[in-house]
């Protein structure tokens, strides 16, 4: 069946979230405080996208101390500003706030060019995310049925999937890069050092925490430790909106699954298309070694 998309500025969005009214208050009207800090990513950006950096920061905020994330929904720790729900959660969070989204830097809030708010921006793989994005699209009804990965890559390359291009979305945050309130990791740094990266993030944040404190962060943010904590699984969500018998949620968490669904001509015409849309970046991330 047809998901009928709502559509903002070009770009789908799935409908089960989002309205035409949220996208466009978050665009234009949404306040942004100087103490926000906002957590930015493209869909399926590493362990279901936002909810690994989620958890992080929300351990952070909890100086390690897990019983916030255990106890409230991961979703709730950050909310989804730009949809429907999350606005209304948004509006009304005491500051300072924690807060999250998939929206290219186009659609970011227009006040937050006049603040001091920070953003932490999270990239992986754009492969990875392919393959993530497919399996997550099968698994939620808000998108439609992949008919096929080939088609689904396909989708992908010419940016047209739920979220728009990875490409632009990408290129749009990367122009802040050397801003002093940007802070951009990959998910393949997180995975490789989460501990080095907690610290990074909390220089970033100006978080004193202990290295017990770090320790819990680290712990409580393993893949195990969030695949066992129903508020990070999405275990309680209702089957209309996620189908839990077509797959996990906190699917593998692994990098390079890429290797395991492309085939040498969709690699090849992939890496092709990669590089002539990141011309010009002057950046080297991790995959690209």
């Amino acid at each position: 069946m047809p998901v009928p998309y709502v559509t903002y500025e070009g770009i789908k969005f799935p409908p089960a979230y989002n309205s035409e009214h949220s996208l466009s208050f978050a665009h234009n009207e949404f306040l942004v405080r100087d103490d926000d800090i906002f957590n930015v990513t493209y869909p399926k950006s590493g362990m279901r996208g936002t909810v690994w950096m989620t958890e992080i920061l929300s351990l952070i905020r909890s100086h390690g101390c897990p019983s916030w994330s255990r106890t409230v929904l991961n979703s709730d720790h950050m909310p989804w500003f730009s949809t429907r729900l999350g606005l209304e959660s948004a509006l009304s969070y005491p500051p300072p706030r924690l807060l999250t989204c998939h929206l290219p830097r186009h659609i970011f809030p227009k006040s937050f060019s006049h603040s001091s708010a920070k953003v932490i921006y999270t990239l992986r793989d754009p492969r990875d995310v392919v393959v993530s994005y497919y399996y997550f699209s099968k698994m939620c009804n808000s998108y439609e049925d992949p008919t096929s990965f080939e088609q689904f890559l396909r989708d992908f390359l010419n940016g047209e999937l739920p979220h728009g291009s990875w490409f632009k979305h990408v290129r749009g945050w990367m122009e802040m890069k050397d801003a002093e309130n940007f802070f951009f990791i990959t998910y393949e740094e997180l995975k490789q050092d989460l501990r080095s990266s907690v610290r990074r993030l909390c220089q970033f944040l100006g978080q004193d925490l202990d290295d017990d404190a770090i320790s819990s962060v680290v712990q409580n943010a393993s893949f195990t430790a969030m695949q066992e904590n129903p508020m990070c699984s999405s275990i309680l969500l209702p089957a209309d909106i996620m189908d839990q018998t077509k797959g996990q949620f906190l699917r593998k968490g692994i990098c390079g699954d890429w290797k395991n669904h492309f085939t040498v001509a969709q690699s090849e015409t992939f890496d092709r298309i990669y590089w002539d849309r990141m011309q010009g970046l002057n950046m080297t991330f991790p995959w690209d070694r």
